[in-house]
């Protein structure tokens, strides 16, 4: 894996559509996509955010 792959958190944000506040605060509770902690540096998968999107997906019962 190379630093191409990775993300920092805003261009992870603006990837999920959120701000770099809502993804620390997930950070800090645990809630959010999978992260990468290198001393103080954050980095974000694509992958794992796609993951992430994915699993919070609702699909509705469509039309009667």
């Amino acid at each position: 894996m190379n630093d191409s792959h990775l993300l920092n958190e805003r261009q992870a944000a603006d990837g999920m559509g959120c701000s770099v506040a809502l993804m620390r605060k997930w950070r800090l509770c645990g809630d959010g996509p999978a992260y990468v902690k290198i001393s103080r540096l954050v980095r974000y998968r694509r992958e794992d955010l796609d993951a992430f999107l994915e699993a919070h997906r609702v699909v509705t019962g469509g039309g009667r």
